[in-house]
């Protein structure tokens, strides 16, 4: 079965040569949901936008990530941005027209969807996302949360094949939270979720990849994996309080 993500012995340096990340090879298949854990500047942020080209690194002719078998290219990488849809950390940074209508309507406009599409299918998402009736609310007026579901709409009216998340959680409260577990529960497509957020991982993600200066250094099921505490410590992480009657099969 073709990977809906393979990546090959990722290298990427920022410009004043630091390593961010050496040598990343993993698989994701089609419908998983995957954690993503490390330290700060273990290189999470940094392997996330190389999954849809936005930090497009090459090795000779060949990309070092490949999305449903397809290496990212100059050619297909446009494609590759409505089949892989990235959420940011700051939702700020996706969020730029007057309204919540046309910054979900962005994604569909740019596809050439008929406005009459458009309308239907963004209150359509606006009510799964749990922000029915927003359309035509400012984005910069709204919460945190708020936003954060306007980004996510505009994500997924797209109907990408992929979804990456880059600390969903992080300003949120605890019913915001609560609530965007749920939304991403119900989901049914590809995920990979970066967070500190450990019990968020512990509860979507069957399988995780811990990272830690820019090499992976664990990868397998997640309750296994974060229920070591020794190996959490060992690369600036804890134990989560959920799990802290379980001990590794070691």
């Amino acid at each position: 079965m073709t990977p809906a993500i393979e990546v090959t012995n990722l290298a990427y340096s920022y410009h004043d040569g630091t390593e961010a990340l050496r040598g990343v090879s993993f698989k994701i298949q089609n419908d998983e949901c995957v954690g993503l854990i490390g330290p700060n500047g273990a290189g999470k942020s940094t392997l996330l936008l190389h999954l849809n080209g936005l930090l497009p690194e090459k090795r000779g002719n060949h990309s070092a990530v490949a999305i449903f078998g397809e290496s990212i290219s100059t050619e297909n990488v446009n494609e590759i941005h409505r089949e892989v849809a990235v959420l940011f950390q700051n939702p700020d940074d996706q969020l730029f027209c007057p309204t919540v209508y046309d910054d979900v309507a962005f994604g569909p406009r740019q596809w050439g969807m008929s406005e009459e599409e458009i309308k239907f299918k963004v209150g359509k998402i606006l009510a799964q996302v749990g922000i029915p009736h927003f359309e035509n609310r400012s984005p910069h007026h709204l919460s945190g949360g708020e936003k954060q579901r306007v980004c996510l709409a505009g994500l997924l009216i797209c109907d990408p094949k992929i979804l990456v998340l880059d600390e969903p959680t992080r300003d949120l409260d605890p019913r915001g939270r609560r609530e965007l577990l749920q939304i991403l529960k119900n989901i049914p497509t590809t995920k990979i979720i970066a967070s500190h957020d450990l019990e968020l991982i512990v509860n979507l993600c069957a399988r995780t990849i811990v990272l830690d200066h820019g090499k992976i250094v664990a990868d397998g099921d997640t309750l296994d994996l974060l229920s070591n505490e020794k190996m959490m410590l060992e690369h600036g992480l804890e134990k989560p309080h959920s799990l802290q009657h379980l001990h590794p099969h070691k």
